[in-house]
């Protein structure tokens, strides 16, 4: 295994910089460019310090990646003179309540004119500010938007996302799989595939013209059950009940041995003990649901056990 990946798996962030430091140093050492590589494979900051300087951050990641890292634009941390998000056109409305950006500019091809003193890749964020596990999550939420509070009702509102990006497939749960879950009794589902997918559960699709719209009504739940994709990191963004459901090698953001998340306070993480044994999973998430026991962020009722 990669030894950054490992670090950052076992929760040693420290270790990760000082790698992350070495790569850095061979790459302005040997004059490395990027230019024309895959933009999420770019790097961009070249270490300079970031404490009053105008900074341009350029989100070259997935929407998901987007809206976990964005919270460091706030972070005492960074200390920042003045910061410009360019972003992805779709993540805009949610991203202007995000503190901590003076300007927000729709993500496009080629480079766009601003002025600025030190350039960064938004996920090179955490290297260049040495976070620790400590300084995770932040206040949460740290997405806002109005949607009426979640009321105590006998029936739970779960929302269900099976299907993650076609990149990583390994990621996703056949359809089929979830048919244990119609047996349960007093839940009605959602569907929060997006856009819209047939499901093995009688779920109502949630109609969204947007992700803006989307957030809206994942308030509206008492829970959201998804695999890795831009779903699990808008609920917990929104500081929101999610179980994230976990293929045999996940991401390193996910880290290893654990059934929460630094990142996500209110995220319970549900992983395959052997690979591709998603119905091991499914069963799991069934019995606890079924099971009507206390759990993060829902309780016996189904009504969200916090406030948000």
């Amino acid at each position: 295994m990669d030894a950054w990946v490992q670090a950052m798996r076992c929760g040693d962030f420290p270790t990760a910089w000082r790698i992350s430091d070495g790569v850095l140093k061979h790459r302005l050492r040997n004059g490395e460019l990027c230019d024309s590589w895959p933009r999420h494979l770019q790097f961009i900051w070249r270490g300079e310090p970031l404490a009053g300087r105008r900074l341009f951050v350029r989100c070259y990641h997935g929407l998901g990646d987007t809206l976990q890292f964005v919270r460091l634009l706030a972070t005492p941390r960074l200390r920042a003179a003045e910061i410009t998000l360019w972003a992805q056109p779709r993540l805009l409305p949610l991203l202007r309540t995000v503190r901590g950006i003076d300007h927000l500019l729709p993500l496009h091809e080629g480079e766009p004119d601003v002025d600025y003193d030190v350039d960064v890749e938004l996920m090179e964020l955490p290297h260049a500010l040495r976070i620790d596990s400590s300084d995770l999550p932040g206040p949460l939420p740290y997405i806002h938007v109005s949607a009426p509070p979640c009321r105590s009702l006998r029936t739970r509102r779960i929302g269900i996302c099976w299907r993650s990006g076609d990149w990583r497939t390994q990621r996703s749960i056949p359809v089929e799989t979830l048919r244990p879950l119609a047996s349960l009794s007093n839940i009605r589902w959602f569907n929060l595939q997006f856009p819209s997918e047939p499901c093995e559960l009688p779920a109502a699709p949630i109609a969204c013209r947007d992700i803006a719209e989307m957030a809206v009504r994942l308030r509206l739940l008492n829970l959201v059950i998804t695999v890795d994709t831009m779903a699990a990191h808008l609920a917990g963004a929104l500081g929101l009940p999610v179980w994230l459901l976990l293929d045999h090698d996940p991401d390193w953001r996910w880290m290893s041995g654990r059934d929460d998340s630094p990142w996500y306070p209110t995220m319970r993480l549900f992983r395959q003990r052997r690979p591709g044994d998603w119905a091991g999973v499914i069963e799991e998430v069934r019995s606890e649901l079924g099971g009507g026991a206390t759990v993060r962020g829902i309780d016996s009722s189904g009504c969200r056990a916090f406030s948000g």
